[in-house]
């Protein structure tokens, strides 16, 4: 069998997979969990360049993080970007999704879509991507017409290029700049790549997205220092970090945010004794980093 069809093999191991019990067709699954964590501990070198690659282009005010996929991958990928602007305030015009069949393809399958490599260009262009762009293509089979057209072009455009890809040699791996292979085998229900495929896409995604964050100055003493404070649980979480951080009362960390108009960073400037003003200039001085913003508080 050729490795680019190895998600849709099937395995003799679970060839019988409807004559098991429940409870071994449970533990036949989370097996296959497993191998997805694993094929994502084999790719964190791959991880680890692609993000190296990511972050400076990043720090550009105008740069863009563009994620592309079909069917299940691509419903995986609009699901890691849109948690990144309330989690980390990244903002929303910065984050682009192209999803084959559009968004009605999140709730309802379009699988005929995939093939629209025509779609893809036309979406992308329209997004105008260049050099301070990065796009993200994924999917299992590596050979995904609409997320192939899409990489393709984008890197004709100058844009930085990521793949991931569950397949090993695949035209989608060899499109881009930083291929990232998730070898995650055959699926323990053959072809179902929202399984153990689709697994170790998110956690692949997870991770690349958190780093990234964490590298552009998101993240201080393991807290979502960029978190929006949207509703009443994410207020009393605010409220947590900047006591967390700070060390004063939960009254003290609620005044500081109120002043700052609960953004977390000045907030625990506020609480180490600078002014909303102060704050606002430090972190500006810092490019919103807050250890170096903290280090020229205190002098």
């Amino acid at each position: 069998m050729l490795n680019a069809a190895r998600t849709e093999t099937v395995s003799a191991r679970y060839r019988a997979l409807e004559e098991m019990g429940t409870a071994r067709v449970l533990d036949a699954l989370l097996e296959g969990q497993t191998a997805a964590t694993e094929a994502v501990r084999r790719a964190l070198p791959a991880l680890d360049a692609a993000i190296g690659a990511s972050v400076p282009l990043l720090r550009a005010p105008e740069a863009r993080l563009i994620y592309c996929g079909a069917g299940t991958s691509g419903r995986i990928a609009m699901m890691d970007a849109v948690e990144l602007n309330p989690t980390f305030s990244w903002p929303q015009s910065r984050i682009k999704v192209l999803l084959a069949g559009g968004l009605e393809s999140f709730e309802e399958a379009r699988e005929g879509a995939e093939d629209d490599a025509e779609a893809a260009r036309a979406e992308l262009s329209a997004l105008k991507p260049g050099p301070g762009d990065i796009v993200i293509g994924i999917a299992a089979s590596g050979t995904t017409p609409y997320t192939l057209a899409a990489i393709t072009l984008a890197r004709s455009c100058g844009a930085l290029t990521i793949t991931l890809a569950n397949n090993p040699d695949t035209p989608l791996l060899q499109a881009a700049e930083h291929p990232v292979l998730l070898d995650t085998g055959p699926e323990v229900l053959a072809g179902s790549t929202r399984l153990a495929a689709g697994t170790s896409q998110k956690m692949a995604l997870n991770l690349f997205s958190t780093a990234v964050m964490v590298a552009l100055g998101k993240v201080y003493r393991g807290q979502m220092v960029d978190m929006r404070a949207t509703n009443a649980k994410l207020v009393k979480r605010a409220i947590a970090i900047v006591t967390d951080i700070a060390g004063n009362s939960e009254e003290a960390a609620r005044a500081a945010l109120e002043a700052t108009d609960f953004r977390l960073k000045d907030a625990i400037l506020v609480s180490h004794g600078a002014t909303p003003d102060q704050a606002s200039a430090l972190l500006e001085a810092a490019d919103g980093n807050l250890a170096e913003a903290m280090r020229q508080l205190q002098g």
